[in-house]
């Protein structure tokens, strides 16, 4: 079934910007949404943004590991979903960050990029992050009440990234902002100004970074850019765009889902008292407690494919060149494979989570997101353990295929 029809005959199930968090619907009511659609056209022809959305766990899982589909933009039919935020596909100056490369490009890239960013090299960051958490609690301390977001969420991994990149203290505040306008080009109905502000702030990095990649080349540090230069597989290393491309994707990527996953596991708490003392009088269920709020609010809610040739998923024909839109919302909080997938529960038995995607594309960077979501929420609870939401009712980010929220006050 690929679509539900009322009694009218007019289709009454979500299309186009109603599927994104641009909708408040959605934006709200995100899981009750996607329930409805699994339930009743649970692989879904947008017929407005010209995708086919995927809600099932498995059909989902399927799509993320099958080898054969694609990402690069450039695959796809002319009026695809996906040329709504990559009109630049078709130009001969196009240039995909890894997050959009197929192999053997991917392969080879992700090669390199994976000895400099390997589980050793971020478990070995534990004690800076540390360092930085306590950092932003002191400085929190005192208060009655802060923006959380503001505060906490979104400094910690934006330090986090640029003290790995070798980033100034006195530039943090610059990467900030151009990671939160870079981000928008994953909202397909921006606006004008919002794409102007975006490629202006798409300059301000490439300028920081090609200076810095070119300093860094005539005298290599201990940082991550160097690593990036020294870095090399089969004889083969990254060029000065590969580099500056990944330093972008890595700062911009990782700051915000980061600062949505510290920021939904902590709301998910703080609605759920029971839960919240579980974690406070037992700190070492936080590992556990860090994958249910994956699971059970994840940081992203979509991921991508492009259809390699003409295939069919759950009886809707698919043609070569398509998108298919995978929710990872929904293949999260779907009943066939979660009992009571509504119910946070920091214990629950099983926390798998396709919050990281899946197959060769799965995140890069997700050790690391994991480690800091730990250490910042037990040290976050150690130090202000009554802490609360606050009367001021939390606000949600308007961004498509993300899920975070703009401003969240608590008191402490």
């Amino acid at each position: 079934m690929t679509e539900t029809l009322a009694k009218d005959g007019k289709s009454d199930l979500p299309m186009g910007a109603g599927l994104t968090a641009l909708d408040e619907d959605y934006r709200e009511n995100l899981y009750q949404v996607l329930d409805d659609v699994r339930e009743r056209a649970p692989v879904l022809r947008d017929t407005e943004l010209n995708h086919v959305l995927v809600t099932r766990h498995d059909d989902v899982k399927a799509v993320l590991r099958d080898r054969d589909l694609l990402v690069d933009p450039r695959t796809t039919l002319p009026d695809d979903y996906v040329r709504l935020f990559t009109p630049d596909a078709e130009s001969e100056n196009y240039e995909p960050s890894m997050l959009f490369l197929d192999d053997p490009d991917h392969r080879r890239l992700r090669g390199i990029v994976t000895q400099a960013f390997n589980p050793r090299s971020i478990e070995a960051m534990r004690p800076r992050i540390e360092a930085i958490a306590k950092e932003l609690l002191d400085e929190m301390e005192g208060k009655a009440e802060v923006d959380f977001i503001t505060a906490y969420a979104a400094p910690l991994p934006t330090i986090v990234i640029a003290d790995m990149l070798g980033v100034e203290r006195e530039r943090r505040a610059d990467f900030k902002r151009w990671s939160d306008d870079i981000v928008q080009a994953f909202d397909p109905l921006r606006s004008p100004e919002t794409t102007a502000r975006m490629n202006a702030s798409q300059q301000a990095m490439r300028d920081y970074f090609t200076t810095t990649i070119a300093e860094r080349r005539a005298n290599p540090g201990n940082d991550l850019v160097s690593d990036l230069i020294r870095a090399e597989e089969d004889g083969a290393k990254l060029n000065n765009r590969e580099v500056l491309s990944m330093c972008t994707l890595l700062l911009t990527a990782g700051n915000v889902t980061t600062t949505d996953l510290i920021g939904n596991g902590v709301h998910a708490l703080l609605t759920h008292p029971a839960e919240l003392a579980k974690l406070k009088s037992d700190p070492s269920l936080i590992v556990n407690a860090v994958e249910e709020m994956l699971r059970y609010d994840g940081p992203v809610t979509d991921s991508g494919r492009h259809a390699d040739r003409d295939m069919v998923i759950g009886g809707c024909p698919i043609e070569k060149g398509r998108t298919v839109t995978t929710s990872l919302a929904a293949a999260n909080h779907d009943p066939a494979v979660y009992p009571d997938p509504h119910k946070f529960d920091v214990t629950r038995a099983d926390t798998h989570n396709q919050s990281f995607g899946g197959g060769m594309h799965i995140c890069l960077g997700a050790p690391l997101a994991r480690l800091e979501a730990q250490i910042g929420i037990n040290m976050l609870l150690a130090r202000f353990p009554n802490i609360a939401l606050g009367r001021e009712q939390a606000v949600r980010r308007h961004l498509p295929a993300f899920r975070g929220f703009e401003r969240m006050v608590v008191t402490l």
